[in-house]
């Protein structure tokens, strides 16, 4: 019966939905935090944290245009 399932996949299914499913919207929750954290905190802090937030936020929307791009060559 395990002759049907294609191990390999299946495993690279289970890891992109980890990342992408968890992974994506910790980072957004990561970034908000950060830039809540940074409203609170004054000096250098502040500005690590608002740059490490937006980086945060960058990484999302290029895993936005990266599916977009991904759907728009084909989907394969």
């Amino acid at each position: 019966m395990s002759g049907f399932i294609e191990w390999g996949a299946l495993l690279n299914i289970l890891i992109f939905g980890v990342l992408i499913g968890a992974g994506l919207p910790a980072m957004y929750a990561l970034g908000v935090r950060s830039l809540d954290a940074s409203s609170r905190v004054t000096g250098g802090a502040a500005t690590v944290r608002k740059i490490g937030a937006y980086a945060c936020f960058g990484v999302i929307v290029l895993a936005i245009l990266g599916a977009l791009a991904f759907i728009v060559a084909g989907g394969h």
